[in-house]
């Protein structure tokens, strides 16, 4: 408790530090739409700023000032009216082709206000949610097969892959088009982005094989290995399948000429570094005690080694 403490505290601070930039972030916002057409056209379209302001500055301006001073009851209404501002205008942004540079502005001040809210509230973001339920960590059945987990595996990236590489990502570039949000790109992206993803596709396969074939389990949390996995490229990254997985997101963004792709990537990557992997390696610790340990020491989680173990 003593030890834990003084974080929350700090979190606190953070928390309230990141509501008193937000105040006066949201104030220099609305200075700059009843002064700049431009800024005003391009974050609110033709909605009237009057109207919005009514609501707005009360609500997010005046409620993140007083949720710096630790009022929980403000960091609640500051969070959850970013949250509804940030959907309403998505909603409008779809309808409308307008305002999407302010949908994205808001879409970050409602993630950034949540962590801010939990700070300030709890001292900490209960992380551990995420791996609850069907995701908690379990391992594999021993009764299972190496060919059962090698083709569970495979299964598993055909449907992730499906998913997180093309259905989430033509969304977003379809979004993006929608918004008028897009950025230009220069020639070289889309075959550059091609060749990234073959390799980091290569090391995915690779990684996904090594794992249920040596550590007798699957990727996914309600399955994993009951070895602890040192062999491939586990000899030189800690989560190979991690480092494929981003490398794929960026590289379909290069491909689609998409910033929010690649964008979706980068978020993607620090949720799971942040969110994920202290839970994913405190459950290996406890399974594999000394052993993990000690790979933990000898090989890093994001920058290869130059030679093998």
């Amino acid at each position: 408790m003593n030890r834990k403490a003084p974080t929350a505290s700090r979190a606190q601070g953070w928390g309230r530090i990141y509501f008193a930039v937000q105040a006066v972030a949201g104030l220099a916002w609305w200075v700059g739409v009843f002064l700049s057409p431009a800024i005003r056209t391009a974050t609110l379209g033709s909605l009237d700023p009057v109207a919005v302001a009514a609501f707005d500055i009360p609500l997010f301006v005046i409620a993140s000032g007083v949720a710096a001073f630790g009022v929980r009851a403000a960091t609640v209404v500051a969070a959850g009216w970013t949250g509804l501002v940030a959907v309403a205008l998505a909603i409008y942004a779809t309808i409308t082709s307008e305002a999407g540079w302010g949908v994205l502005i808001m879409l970050a001040a409602a993630a950034c206000s949540m962590v801010a809210l939990f700070f300030v509230v709890q001292g900490r973001v209960p992380t551990e949610l995420i791996v609850r339920g069907p995701f908690a960590f379990r391992p594999a059945s021993n009764r299972r097969s190496t060919a059962a987990n090698v083709g569970a595996t495979m299964g598993q990236l055909i449907l992730f892959w499906g998913f997180f590489l093309v259905v989430l990502p033509s969304a977003i570039w379809w979004i993006e088009r929608r918004w008028n949000v897009s950025l230009p790109f220069p020639s070289a992206a889309p075959p550059a982005g091609f060749v990234v993803l073959v390799l980091a596709s290569s090391l995915g396969i690779a990684s996904a094989v090594t794992m249920s074939s040596a550590g007798g389990g699957t990727p996914l949390p309600s399955a994993m290995p009951n070895r602890l996995v040192i062999a491939g490229p586990y000899k030189w990254v800690r989560n190979p399948m991690a480092v494929a997985g981003i490398s794929q997101g960026a590289a379909v963004g290069l491909m689609l000429g998409s910033w929010l792709v690649v964008a979706y990537a980068v978020i993607g990557s620090l949720l799971w570094n942040y969110a994920v992997r202290p839970h994913e390696e405190a459950d290996l610790e406890r399974r594999f005690g000394t052993e993990f340990q000690r790979y933990r020491d000898s090989v890093r989680c994001w920058i290869p080694r130059l030679r093998g173990n």
